[in-house]
Protein backbone atom coordinates (compact mmCIF):
# COMPACT_ATOMS: atom_id res chain seq x y z
CA UNK A 1 0.00 0.00 0.00
CA UNK A 2 1.22 3.12 -0.99
CA UNK A 3 0.96 6.38 1.90
CA UNK A 4 0.34 9.74 0.83
CA UNK A 5 -0.71 13.06 2.69
CA UNK A 6 -3.47 13.50 0.26
CA UNK A 7 -5.43 11.83 -2.59
CA UNK A 8 -7.02 13.68 -5.25
CA UNK A 9 -9.49 12.23 -7.04
CA UNK A 10 -9.79 13.46 -10.68
CA UNK A 11 -7.83 15.01 -12.78
CA UNK A 12 -9.75 18.05 -14.16
CA UNK A 13 -9.03 21.69 -12.96
CA UNK A 14 -10.16 21.20 -9.40
CA UNK A 15 -7.92 18.00 -9.23
CA UNK A 16 -4.95 19.10 -10.90
CA UNK A 17 -5.08 22.36 -9.08
CA UNK A 18 -5.08 20.76 -5.91
CA UNK A 19 -2.73 18.24 -6.30
CA UNK A 20 -0.22 21.00 -8.05
CA UNK A 21 -0.72 23.71 -4.90
CA UNK A 22 -0.40 20.26 -2.29
CA UNK A 23 3.13 19.79 -4.26
CA UNK A 24 3.82 23.48 -3.47
CA UNK A 25 3.11 23.05 0.12
CA UNK A 26 5.41 20.16 0.55
CA UNK A 27 2.36 17.17 1.11
CA UNK A 28 2.91 13.78 -0.37
CA UNK A 29 0.43 13.84 -3.12
CA UNK A 30 -1.18 11.76 -5.34
CA UNK A 31 -3.97 12.54 -8.30
CA UNK A 32 -5.53 9.67 -9.49
CA UNK A 33 -7.24 9.89 -12.84
CA UNK A 34 -8.63 7.50 -15.33
CA UNK A 35 -8.46 9.30 -18.49
CA UNK A 36 -5.50 9.06 -21.05
CA UNK A 37 -4.61 12.28 -20.48
CA UNK A 38 -5.30 14.71 -17.73
CA UNK A 39 -7.22 17.29 -17.45
CA UNK A 40 -10.76 16.51 -16.82
CA UNK A 41 -13.93 17.50 -18.93
CA UNK A 42 -12.18 21.04 -19.35
CA UNK A 43 -9.61 20.74 -21.54
CA UNK A 44 -10.28 17.46 -23.00
CA UNK A 45 -14.02 17.85 -24.18
CA UNK A 46 -15.17 21.14 -22.99
CA UNK A 47 -13.99 24.52 -22.23
CA UNK A 48 -10.40 24.88 -24.46
CA UNK A 49 -11.89 22.69 -27.56
CA UNK A 50 -15.15 24.58 -27.73
CA UNK A 51 -12.91 27.70 -27.53
CA UNK A 52 -10.94 26.56 -30.46
CA UNK A 53 -14.01 25.56 -32.46
CA UNK A 54 -15.61 28.48 -31.59
CA UNK A 55 -11.92 31.05 -32.70
CA UNK A 56 -11.72 29.08 -35.89
CA UNK A 57 -15.54 29.15 -36.89
CA UNK A 58 -15.14 32.85 -36.02
CA UNK A 59 -12.42 33.50 -38.72
CA UNK A 60 -14.33 31.66 -41.36
CA UNK A 61 -17.42 33.21 -41.32
CA UNK A 62 -15.14 36.70 -41.14
CA UNK A 63 -13.26 35.25 -44.29
CA UNK A 64 -16.56 33.52 -46.23
CA UNK A 65 -18.80 36.80 -45.24
CA UNK A 66 -18.79 40.16 -45.76
CA UNK A 67 -16.09 40.86 -42.87
CA UNK A 68 -12.86 40.82 -44.81
CA UNK A 69 -14.87 42.18 -47.92
CA UNK A 70 -15.33 45.46 -46.06
CA UNK A 71 -12.51 45.75 -44.68
CA UNK A 72 -10.53 45.51 -48.58
CA UNK A 73 -9.33 41.82 -47.41
CA UNK A 74 -10.62 39.69 -50.53
CA UNK A 75 -10.36 35.77 -50.46
CA UNK A 76 -11.84 32.26 -51.36
CA UNK A 77 -12.00 30.38 -48.13
CA UNK A 78 -12.70 26.70 -48.30
CA UNK A 79 -13.65 24.93 -44.86
CA UNK A 80 -11.46 21.77 -44.09
CA UNK A 81 -12.83 20.70 -41.31
CA UNK A 82 -10.84 18.00 -40.79
CA UNK A 83 -7.90 20.32 -40.65
CA UNK A 84 -9.87 22.72 -37.90
CA UNK A 85 -10.20 19.81 -35.66
CA UNK A 86 -6.88 18.54 -36.06
CA UNK A 87 -5.48 21.69 -35.01
CA UNK A 88 -8.05 21.60 -31.73
CA UNK A 89 -6.86 18.18 -31.18
CA UNK A 90 -3.02 19.30 -31.29
CA UNK A 91 -4.38 22.37 -29.12
CA UNK A 92 -5.47 20.18 -26.44
CA UNK A 93 -2.85 17.76 -26.61
CA UNK A 94 -0.17 20.54 -25.59
CA UNK A 95 -2.35 21.41 -23.01
CA UNK A 96 -2.92 18.35 -21.28
CA UNK A 97 0.41 17.63 -21.56
CA UNK A 98 1.63 20.98 -19.70
CA UNK A 99 -0.81 19.72 -16.75
CA UNK A 100 1.16 16.34 -17.21
CA UNK A 101 4.48 18.15 -16.65
CA UNK A 102 3.20 20.41 -13.60
CA UNK A 103 2.38 17.36 -11.71
CA UNK A 104 5.57 16.04 -12.30
CA UNK A 105 7.49 19.63 -11.45
CA UNK A 106 5.91 19.35 -8.51
CA UNK A 107 6.49 15.79 -7.42
CA UNK A 108 2.96 15.11 -7.53
CA UNK A 109 2.14 11.11 -8.38
CA UNK A 110 -0.37 10.54 -11.24
CA UNK A 111 -2.07 7.07 -10.41
CA UNK A 112 -3.87 6.12 -13.82
CA UNK A 113 -6.95 4.45 -13.31
CA UNK A 114 -10.29 5.36 -11.15
CA UNK A 115 -10.23 5.80 -7.61
CA UNK A 116 -12.81 3.94 -5.22
CA UNK A 117 -12.92 5.25 -1.39
CA UNK A 118 -12.46 1.63 0.44
CA UNK A 119 -12.86 3.70 3.90
CA UNK A 120 -12.01 6.36 6.07
CA UNK A 121 -7.98 7.53 3.73
CA UNK A 122 -8.31 4.30 1.80
CA UNK A 123 -8.25 4.25 -1.94
CA UNK A 124 -8.34 1.55 -4.44
CA UNK A 125 -7.35 2.63 -7.96
CA UNK A 126 -8.77 -0.01 -10.39
CA UNK A 127 -6.32 0.53 -14.16
CA UNK A 128 -7.86 -0.13 -17.54
CA UNK A 129 -6.42 -3.70 -17.70
CA UNK A 130 -8.20 -4.46 -14.27
CA UNK A 131 -5.13 -4.20 -11.91
CA UNK A 132 -5.23 -2.76 -8.89
CA UNK A 133 -3.71 -0.28 -6.51
CA UNK A 134 -4.47 0.59 -2.97
CA UNK A 135 -3.39 4.53 -1.53
CA UNK A 136 -3.45 5.16 2.32
CA UNK A 137 -3.83 9.37 2.72
CA UNK A 138 -4.49 11.10 5.66
CA UNK A 139 -7.17 13.14 3.41
CA UNK A 140 -8.76 12.81 0.24
CA UNK A 141 -10.06 15.40 -2.31
CA UNK A 142 -13.44 14.50 -4.38
CA UNK A 143 -12.96 16.26 -7.31
CA UNK A 144 -14.50 14.08 -9.96
CA UNK A 145 -16.22 16.30 -11.83
CA UNK A 146 -19.68 16.07 -13.81
CA UNK A 147 -21.05 14.50 -16.47
CA UNK A 148 -23.89 15.82 -19.11
CA UNK A 149 -27.52 15.27 -17.62
CA UNK A 150 -29.47 13.03 -19.74
CA UNK A 151 -33.08 13.51 -21.17
CA UNK A 152 -35.59 10.92 -20.82
CA UNK A 153 -37.25 9.70 -24.57
CA UNK A 154 -33.66 10.98 -25.81
CA UNK A 155 -30.87 8.14 -25.75
CA UNK A 156 -27.92 9.92 -27.00
CA UNK A 157 -25.51 7.65 -29.09
CA UNK A 158 -22.94 10.12 -30.63
CA UNK A 159 -24.00 9.05 -34.00
CA UNK A 160 -26.88 11.04 -34.45
CA UNK A 161 -27.97 12.15 -31.12
CA UNK A 162 -25.13 14.20 -29.56
CA UNK A 163 -23.75 15.21 -26.11
CA UNK A 164 -21.33 17.88 -25.92
CA UNK A 165 -18.37 15.59 -26.71
CA UNK A 166 -19.57 13.94 -29.78
CA UNK A 167 -20.82 17.56 -30.73
CA UNK A 168 -16.77 18.64 -30.57
CA UNK A 169 -16.31 16.07 -32.95
CA UNK A 170 -18.32 15.58 -35.99
CA UNK A 171 -16.50 14.82 -39.24
CA UNK A 172 -19.46 16.97 -41.05
CA UNK A 173 -21.06 19.96 -41.31
CA UNK A 174 -25.03 19.42 -40.63
CA UNK A 175 -27.29 20.55 -42.39
CA UNK A 176 -29.53 21.39 -39.51
CA UNK A 177 -28.21 20.68 -35.84
CA UNK A 178 -31.58 20.83 -33.12
CA UNK A 179 -30.13 22.16 -29.74
CA UNK A 180 -32.02 20.98 -26.92
CA UNK A 181 -31.02 23.57 -24.09
CA UNK A 182 -30.39 27.21 -24.09
CA UNK A 183 -27.40 27.44 -21.96
CA UNK A 184 -24.18 28.23 -22.39
CA UNK A 185 -22.67 24.99 -23.99
CA UNK A 186 -26.05 24.61 -26.71
CA UNK A 187 -25.46 28.79 -27.64
CA UNK A 188 -21.77 28.00 -27.54
CA UNK A 189 -21.92 25.04 -29.72
CA UNK A 190 -24.62 26.27 -31.87
CA UNK A 191 -23.01 29.43 -32.58
CA UNK A 192 -19.74 27.18 -33.77
CA UNK A 193 -21.69 24.80 -36.30
CA UNK A 194 -24.34 27.50 -37.61
CA UNK A 195 -20.94 29.88 -38.51
CA UNK A 196 -19.45 26.39 -40.51
CA UNK A 197 -23.29 26.37 -42.25
CA UNK A 198 -25.58 24.46 -40.41
CA UNK A 199 -28.91 25.35 -39.84
CA UNK A 200 -29.32 26.21 -36.22
CA UNK A 201 -32.63 25.54 -34.04
CA UNK A 202 -32.13 25.60 -29.92
CA UNK A 203 -35.11 24.43 -27.75
CA UNK A 204 -35.62 25.73 -24.60
CA UNK A 205 -37.69 24.40 -22.04
CA UNK A 206 -38.36 28.02 -20.13
CA UNK A 207 -39.32 31.32 -21.53
CA UNK A 208 -35.40 32.68 -21.66
CA UNK A 209 -32.64 31.11 -23.18
CA UNK A 210 -29.44 31.43 -20.38
CA UNK A 211 -31.10 31.36 -17.27
CA UNK A 212 -29.81 32.81 -14.41
CA UNK A 213 -27.82 35.56 -16.63
CA UNK A 214 -29.25 39.41 -16.03
CA UNK A 215 -32.65 39.49 -17.96
CA UNK A 216 -31.86 42.26 -20.27
CA UNK A 217 -28.37 40.80 -21.10
CA UNK A 218 -29.84 37.62 -21.81
CA UNK A 219 -32.42 39.36 -24.26
CA UNK A 220 -29.58 41.44 -26.02
CA UNK A 221 -27.72 38.12 -26.83
CA UNK A 222 -30.46 36.15 -27.77
CA UNK A 223 -31.36 38.87 -30.02
CA UNK A 224 -27.60 39.32 -31.48
CA UNK A 225 -27.66 35.22 -32.40
CA UNK A 226 -31.18 35.54 -34.00
CA UNK A 227 -29.54 38.19 -36.28
CA UNK A 228 -26.61 35.53 -37.03
CA UNK A 229 -29.26 33.20 -38.28
CA UNK A 230 -30.20 30.95 -34.69
CA UNK A 231 -33.92 30.11 -34.63
CA UNK A 232 -35.14 30.18 -30.74
CA UNK A 233 -37.93 28.17 -29.44
CA UNK A 234 -38.75 29.33 -26.66
CA UNK A 235 -41.11 27.38 -23.45
CA UNK A 236 -40.89 24.31 -25.36
CA UNK A 237 -39.87 20.72 -24.19
CA UNK A 238 -38.68 17.95 -26.34
CA UNK A 239 -40.66 14.15 -25.41
CA UNK A 240 -38.76 12.10 -27.83
CA UNK A 241 -36.29 11.33 -30.25
CA UNK A 242 -36.42 8.56 -32.77
CA UNK A 243 -32.64 8.01 -34.91
CA UNK A 244 -32.36 6.54 -38.26
CA UNK A 245 -29.02 6.69 -40.32
CA UNK A 246 -29.32 9.57 -41.76
CA UNK A 247 -31.52 12.06 -39.06
CA UNK A 248 -33.10 12.61 -36.74
CA UNK A 249 -37.11 13.23 -35.56
CA UNK A 250 -38.42 14.87 -32.21
CA UNK A 251 -41.32 15.22 -31.06
CA UNK A 252 -42.15 18.58 -29.60
CA UNK A 253 -44.34 20.15 -27.10
CA UNK A 254 -45.25 23.27 -25.44
CA UNK A 255 -43.94 23.23 -22.17
CA UNK A 256 -47.53 24.31 -21.00
CA UNK A 257 -48.86 21.87 -22.64
CA UNK A 258 -50.77 21.78 -25.71
CA UNK A 259 -50.18 18.93 -29.07
CA UNK A 260 -47.64 17.49 -30.31
CA UNK A 261 -45.28 18.28 -33.13
CA UNK A 262 -43.00 16.89 -35.23
CA UNK A 263 -39.51 18.59 -35.93
CA UNK A 264 -37.09 16.77 -38.64
CA UNK A 265 -32.95 17.05 -38.02
CA UNK A 266 -30.05 15.46 -39.34
CA UNK A 267 -28.23 15.53 -35.91
CA UNK A 268 -29.46 16.73 -32.13
CA UNK A 269 -27.44 17.83 -29.27
CA UNK A 270 -28.43 17.41 -26.31
CA UNK A 271 -27.34 20.35 -24.01
CA UNK A 272 -29.47 20.71 -21.10
CA UNK A 273 -26.95 20.88 -18.11
CA UNK A 274 -24.43 18.93 -16.08
CA UNK A 275 -24.66 16.71 -12.71
CA UNK A 276 -22.03 15.83 -10.50
CA UNK A 277 -20.39 12.72 -10.85
CA UNK A 278 -20.81 10.71 -7.99
CA UNK A 279 -21.81 7.60 -8.19
CA UNK A 280 -19.65 4.36 -7.85
CA UNK A 281 -16.86 6.60 -5.85
CA UNK A 282 -17.77 4.34 -2.89
CA UNK A 283 -19.35 7.70 -0.63
CA UNK A 284 -20.87 5.11 1.41
CA UNK A 285 -17.90 3.67 2.39
CA UNK A 286 -17.07 6.32 5.07
CA UNK A 287 -21.04 7.84 5.74
CA UNK A 288 -21.43 10.03 2.68
CA UNK A 289 -24.67 10.42 0.43
CA UNK A 290 -25.68 12.95 -1.97
CA UNK A 291 -28.78 15.15 -2.98
CA UNK A 292 -30.75 13.74 -5.31
CA UNK A 293 -28.82 15.26 -8.04
CA UNK A 294 -26.22 13.11 -7.11
CA UNK A 295 -24.60 16.55 -5.37
CA UNK A 296 -22.28 16.56 -2.04
CA UNK A 297 -22.88 19.35 0.65
CA UNK A 298 -20.29 22.18 0.21
CA UNK A 299 -18.97 22.39 3.97
CA UNK A 300 -16.05 25.23 3.35
CA UNK A 301 -14.78 21.96 1.30
CA UNK A 302 -15.58 19.81 3.57
CA UNK A 303 -17.78 16.93 3.38
CA UNK A 304 -19.57 15.32 6.77
CA UNK A 305 -16.99 12.72 6.82
CA UNK A 306 -13.55 13.50 8.39
CA UNK A 307 -10.80 13.83 6.28
CA UNK A 308 -13.25 13.62 3.23
CA UNK A 309 -13.40 17.16 0.99
CA UNK A 310 -15.35 17.97 -2.27
CA UNK A 311 -14.35 20.40 -4.51
CA UNK A 312 -15.40 21.68 -8.29
CA UNK A 313 -18.50 20.13 -9.93
CA UNK A 314 -19.52 17.35 -7.08
CA UNK A 315 -20.48 20.23 -4.65
CA UNK A 316 -22.53 23.39 -4.71
CA UNK A 317 -22.03 26.20 -6.46
CA UNK A 318 -21.56 27.53 -10.37
CA UNK A 319 -20.24 24.41 -12.74
CA UNK A 320 -17.16 26.56 -14.07
CA UNK A 321 -13.83 25.55 -14.06
CA UNK A 322 -12.55 28.88 -12.45
CA UNK A 323 -14.87 27.90 -9.10
CA UNK A 324 -13.20 24.91 -8.90
CA UNK A 325 -9.81 26.09 -9.43
CA UNK A 326 -10.53 28.68 -6.27
CA UNK A 327 -12.00 25.66 -4.40
CA UNK A 328 -8.67 23.71 -4.88
CA UNK A 329 -6.36 26.05 -3.66
CA UNK A 330 -8.53 26.90 -0.79
CA UNK A 331 -9.14 23.61 0.29
CA UNK A 332 -5.33 22.20 -0.07
CA UNK A 333 -4.37 25.49 2.24
CA UNK A 334 -7.43 24.47 4.47
CA UNK A 335 -5.51 21.00 4.73
CA UNK A 336 -2.15 22.39 6.30
CA UNK A 337 -3.98 25.36 8.29
CA UNK A 338 -3.77 27.57 6.22
CA UNK A 339 -7.31 30.48 6.17
CA UNK A 340 -8.40 29.18 2.21
CA UNK A 341 -11.54 30.86 1.62
CA UNK A 342 -14.03 31.16 -1.73
CA UNK A 343 -15.62 34.62 -2.17
CA UNK A 344 -18.80 32.68 -3.97
CA UNK A 345 -20.36 35.99 -4.29
CA UNK A 346 -18.07 37.57 -6.80
CA UNK A 347 -17.18 34.07 -9.19
CA UNK A 348 -17.83 35.61 -13.07
CA UNK A 349 -19.49 33.97 -15.21
CA UNK A 350 -18.71 34.27 -19.53
CA UNK A 351 -20.91 32.07 -22.45
CA UNK A 352 -17.89 32.84 -25.37
CA UNK A 353 -20.14 33.50 -28.61
CA UNK A 354 -20.30 36.93 -30.43
CA UNK A 355 -21.17 39.04 -29.24
CA UNK A 356 -19.68 37.74 -25.38
CA UNK A 357 -21.59 37.60 -22.30
CA UNK A 358 -19.86 38.43 -18.91
CA UNK A 359 -21.28 38.96 -15.49
CA UNK A 360 -19.77 39.02 -12.12
CA UNK A 361 -22.35 39.32 -8.87
CA UNK A 362 -25.92 40.29 -8.56
CA UNK A 363 -28.07 40.79 -11.57
CA UNK A 364 -31.10 43.73 -11.11
CA UNK A 365 -33.53 40.80 -10.51
CA UNK A 366 -31.90 39.42 -7.39
CA UNK A 367 -31.69 42.69 -6.63
CA UNK A 368 -34.98 43.32 -7.19
CA UNK A 369 -36.21 40.02 -5.11
CA UNK A 370 -34.23 41.28 -2.05
CA UNK A 371 -35.38 44.94 -2.24
CA UNK A 372 -32.18 46.21 -2.49
CA UNK A 373 -32.14 49.92 -3.78
CA UNK A 374 -29.96 50.13 -6.73
CA UNK A 375 -28.76 52.23 -9.87
CA UNK A 376 -27.82 51.45 -12.91
CA UNK A 377 -24.84 52.59 -15.62
CA UNK A 378 -25.46 51.58 -18.78
CA UNK A 379 -22.94 52.31 -22.14
CA UNK A 380 -23.70 50.80 -25.44
CA UNK A 381 -20.71 49.47 -27.69
CA UNK A 382 -22.22 51.24 -30.65
CA UNK A 383 -20.62 54.22 -28.37
CA UNK A 384 -17.36 53.16 -28.23
CA UNK A 385 -14.62 54.60 -30.34
CA UNK A 386 -12.61 51.23 -30.66
CA UNK A 387 -15.86 48.89 -31.58
CA UNK A 388 -17.22 51.15 -34.24
CA UNK A 389 -13.94 50.71 -36.10
CA UNK A 390 -13.46 47.58 -35.37
CA UNK A 391 -17.33 47.12 -36.31
CA UNK A 392 -18.63 45.36 -33.10
CA UNK A 393 -20.88 47.48 -31.71
CA UNK A 394 -23.41 45.05 -30.45
CA UNK A 395 -24.48 44.91 -27.24
CA UNK A 396 -23.64 47.20 -23.72
CA UNK A 397 -21.98 47.62 -20.62
CA UNK A 398 -24.05 47.48 -17.38
CA UNK A 399 -22.88 48.53 -13.59
CA UNK A 400 -25.39 48.19 -10.51
CA UNK A 401 -24.35 50.07 -7.69
CA UNK A 402 -25.91 50.66 -4.53
CA UNK A 403 -28.37 53.68 -4.13
CA UNK A 404 -26.35 54.80 -0.86
CA UNK A 405 -23.14 53.56 -0.48
CA UNK A 406 -22.22 53.73 -4.22
CA UNK A 407 -20.35 50.07 -4.15
CA UNK A 408 -20.60 48.10 -7.10
CA UNK A 409 -23.52 45.31 -6.64
CA UNK A 410 -22.64 43.46 -10.04
CA UNK A 411 -21.47 44.13 -14.15
CA UNK A 412 -23.28 42.53 -17.10
CA UNK A 413 -21.52 43.03 -20.36
CA UNK A 414 -22.36 41.78 -23.73
CA UNK A 415 -20.00 42.74 -26.32
CA UNK A 416 -16.93 42.29 -27.83
CA UNK A 417 -13.98 40.50 -25.69
CA UNK A 418 -15.97 41.00 -22.98
CA UNK A 419 -14.87 37.94 -21.35
CA UNK A 420 -11.17 39.78 -21.04
CA UNK A 421 -12.38 42.43 -19.16
CA UNK A 422 -14.59 41.34 -16.76
CA UNK A 423 -11.59 40.78 -14.51
CA UNK A 424 -11.50 44.27 -14.26
CA UNK A 425 -14.56 44.44 -12.39
CA UNK A 426 -13.63 41.35 -10.00
CA UNK A 427 -10.73 42.83 -8.66
CA UNK A 428 -12.53 46.45 -7.97
CA UNK A 429 -15.15 44.17 -6.59
CA UNK A 430 -13.24 41.93 -4.52
CA UNK A 431 -11.83 45.65 -2.77
CA UNK A 432 -15.52 46.98 -2.67
CA UNK A 433 -14.93 49.41 -5.49
CA UNK A 434 -17.61 51.94 -6.13
CA UNK A 435 -18.64 52.88 -9.34
CA UNK A 436 -17.21 56.06 -8.83
CA UNK A 437 -13.96 54.39 -7.90
CA UNK A 438 -14.07 53.05 -11.30
CA UNK A 439 -15.54 56.30 -13.49
CA UNK A 440 -12.47 58.21 -11.79
CA UNK A 441 -9.71 55.64 -13.43
CA UNK A 442 -8.06 56.48 -16.35
CA UNK A 443 -8.44 53.95 -19.19
CA UNK A 444 -6.36 53.94 -22.67
CA UNK A 445 -8.13 55.28 -25.59
CA UNK A 446 -9.38 54.05 -28.10
CA UNK A 447 -9.91 50.57 -26.16
CA UNK A 448 -12.99 48.61 -25.78
CA UNK A 449 -12.69 48.62 -21.51
CA UNK A 450 -13.41 52.55 -21.89
CA UNK A 451 -17.58 51.16 -22.45
CA UNK A 452 -16.54 49.75 -18.74
CA UNK A 453 -15.70 53.20 -17.44
CA UNK A 454 -18.23 55.24 -19.55
CA UNK A 455 -20.79 53.04 -17.40
CA UNK A 456 -19.75 53.70 -14.28
CA UNK A 457 -19.60 57.39 -15.22
CA UNK A 458 -23.49 56.70 -16.26
CA UNK A 459 -24.39 56.12 -12.85
CA UNK A 460 -24.63 59.27 -12.04
CA UNK A 461 -25.47 60.46 -15.89
CA UNK A 462 -21.82 61.08 -16.16
CA UNK A 463 -21.26 59.38 -19.52
CA UNK A 464 -19.11 61.58 -22.49
CA UNK A 465 -18.16 59.28 -25.13
CA UNK A 466 -19.88 59.43 -28.33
Amino acid sequence: MSRYDVVILGGGPGGYNAAIRAGQLGLKAACVEGRDTLGGTCLNVGCMPSKALLHASELYEAATGKAFAELGIEVQPRLNLAQMMKQKDDSVAGLTKGVEFLLRKNKVDWIKGWGHIDGPGLVTVTDSAGGKTRLQAKDIVIATGSEPTPLPGVEIDNLRILDSTGALSLSEVPKHLVVIGAGVIGLELGSVWRRLGAEVTVIEYLDRICPGVDAEAGKTLQRALGKQGIAFRLGTKVTRASSSADGVQLSLEPAAGGSAELLEADYVLVAIGRRPYTSGLGLENVGLSTDPRGMLANRQHRTEAPGVWAIGDVTSGPMLAHKAEDEAMACIEQIVGKAGEVNYALIPSVIYTRPELASVGQTEEQLKAEGRAYKVGKFPFTANSRAKINHETEGFAKVLADAQTDEILGVHLVGPSVSEMIGEYCVAMEFSASAEDIALTCHPHPTRSEALRQAAMNVEGMATQI
